[in-house]
């Protein structure tokens, strides 16, 4: 059973009034006509000698049309209520106001709804009846029907684009006759195509029609009027191949007609609700479409430029253009609506650029002949031990996180035995560190790969010319203050730091170690780090997704602590020569 639809709004029956004052009171360019819905350019005094250009139409379209006034583009908008026409009397107030202001003449753009064409018509003939030089442009660019009715096709987003040529028309002093003439003569060169997932509501009332799950409809209206087709939605180039095939077909009455060698503009307009991710899907299948049909596509728009409420679809239109169009297409605007586009062609233009090389590693600033021999049993160490208590640490994680600590250790250590079977150890420490960090990073995922890739990449600085006691201490401490950094957390934050800040602090006294003392220091670290991991039980977090839950669940020692104290433990062993 269909429900009216909830919006955010203050009344239904003051929300397109509340609706312009905040876009008048937002914008210092625009101004309120007392006693009307007309919005207008702040300063009208500007157009004195110039052709005055005016539109309008329902409300739901945001920001079609008041969004669009500015120089360059409209003078002002005429504004009904939600999916109504205006007034004429309204329309009649709006044209005399810029003709006061001393316009030239005043043109209206109008979109070909019927209720538009009368009250447009009526405040039009009541204006010559008072000497006001005025005329009206049609556009009706909708390609759904094969047959269109004695109706005509509707007018959708492609008016946007008549806006910006009458504009920038009207702008270069252009006398009405001319800019009517050259209007008209736009329109036939543009054409509009609209798909929904989901119908719209009218503020207080049932939505405008009804659309099954998983269904679509082709060749709507921009109020949610019948479209021609309904099927079941398929991907996005599936569907926007769809509605260009169909737009362009010739046995299509109401087509646009479009061959290879072609340039156009393409406006990929949201309908209201889909989201920009999608829109940029359906962008980059449009260009490609209309690409492999060796059409030239020479400026691209893509966002909310003519929405029906929060109608989940979205609108293709075509414009084709030669150079004079394209000219005015790109003539600069203080309409806030419009998008301040590139003027160089989207099609042709090279997409991509190279990454910076990976410089080659610097040769050895010390020797380490046996390098390969301590650091290969290490990580495999490692890596046995991460992937035997991978349950286990899952499990520690199923009571403070998502559960997948274990599957994430057990994802490095994987990708360390990979890479121990097909690459040889670096000579250097410095060099194997920055290694595995792109290594954890690459492989590893979630927090816990960033964070133990920040702490090998800020260590590295300081094993490149030595890796003694002395250097591995600065290291160690480098990499845990950029985790500190990185991650906001600090030791008792209930974090992976509070056992590898306890275990680091013992390794500090590295540099100064007699010889022979390194081993005794290691095993010190690991139990710094178990009694570190131990204290988490009692520790409240406040850090990661543990610091979500309430402390009282928090009873068993933090995951990440444990995984860092089983490293350590693993290195130790390795050290020792035990497995």
């Amino acid at each position: 059973m269909m429900q009216v639809g909830t919006k955010l709004l203050n009344s239904v029956d003051k929300c397109v009034d509340e609706a312009l004052e905040g876009l008048v009171r937002s914008n210092a360019n625009l101004v309120l006509l007392r006693g009307h819905r007309v919005v207008l350019r702040s300063d009208l005094e500007n157009i004195r000698g110039q052709v005055a250009v005016l539109s309008g139409g329902g409300s739901g379209h945001e920001p079609a049309h008041a969004g669009y006034i500015g120089v360059g583009m409209l003078s002002g908008a005429v504004v009904g209520g939600v999916f109504a026409s205006p007034p004429p009397g309204s329309v009649l107030a709006a044209i005399l106001a810029v003709w006061k202001e001393g316009a030239s003449g005043v043109l209206l753009v109008v979109k070909n709804y019927t209720g538009d064409r009368l009250n447009f018509g009526i405040a039009a003939e009541q204006a010559r009846s008072q000497g006001v030089q005025v005329d009206m442009v049609i556009v009706a660019d909708d390609c759904a029907f094969a047959e269109p009715s004695k109706a005509g096709s509707r007018g959708l987003c492609g008016t946007v684009f008549i806006h910006k040529i009458a504009g920038a028309l009207a702008k270069e002093g252009c006398p009405l006759d001319t800019i009517v003439a050259r209007v008209n003569e736009a329109t036939k060169s543009i054409g509009t195509l609209g798909v929904s997932l989901s119908p719209c509501s009218v503020p207080g009332c049932l939505p405008s029609f009804q659309l099954p799950p998983g269904e679509m409809e082709l060749g709507l209206g921009i109020h949610g009027e019948p479209g021609i087709k309904r099927s079941k939605v398929t991907s996005a180039n599936e569907v926007v191949k769809t509605m260009i095939s169909h737009m362009t077909d010739s046995s299509n009455k109401s087509h646009l007609p479009l061959k290879s060698g072609d340039s156009v503009v393409l406006c990929v307009n949201n309908l209201g609700a889909l989201s920009c991710l999608e829109m940029a899907v359906v962008t980059r299948a449009a260009v490609h479409f209309l690409g492999e049909r060796g059409v030239l596509v020479v400026r691209v728009m893509s966002g909310s430029f003519m929405t029906s409420l929060e109608m989940a679809g979205m609108s293709l239109t075509l414009m084709k253009v030669d150079e004079e169009i394209l000219r005015l297409f790109d003539a600069k605007t203080t309409a806030l609506a419009w998008p301040n586009l590139s003027s160089v062609s989207v099609s042709g233009r090279k997409l991509l650029v190279e990454p910076v090389e990976k410089p080659a590693v610097a040769a050895d600033k010390y020797n380490e002949a046996s390098l390969a021999s301590i650091i290969r049993p290490v990580l495999e160490s490692v890596s046995r031990i991460l992937l035997k208590h991978q349950e286990e640490l899952n499990a520690l994680d199923r009571a403070s996180g998502d559960g997948d600590c274990g599957n994430t250790h057990a994802l490095a250590a994987n990708a360390i035995q990979e890479w121990l079977s097909t690459n040889n150890i670096p000579g250097s420490v410095g060099q194997l560190l920055a290694d595995l960090a792109v290594l954890v990073q690459e492989r590893m995922g979630g927090s816990s790969g960033a964070l133990y890739c920040l702490f090998l990449f800020a260590a590295v600085p300081h094993l490149k010319e030595s890796c003694d006691g002395a250097a591995w201490a600065r290291a160690l401490h480098a990499g845990t203050e950029a985790m500190k950094r990185y991650g906001g957390a600090e030791v008792g934050d209930r974090t992976m730091l509070d056992a590898l800040c306890p275990a680091v602090e013992e390794l500090k006294k590295l540099s100064t170690a007699p010889p022979g003392g390194h081993m005794a220091i290691l095993q010190s670290a690991v139990e710094k780090a178990d009694l570190g991991a131990e204290s988490t039980r009692n520790l409240t977090a406040r850090a990661g997704r543990a610091s979500y839950i309430a402390s009282e669940h928090l009873t068993q020692p933090d995951p990440g602590t444990t995984a860092v104290a089983l490293i350590l433990k693993a290195v130790l062993k390795a050290l020792k020569g035990e497995r």
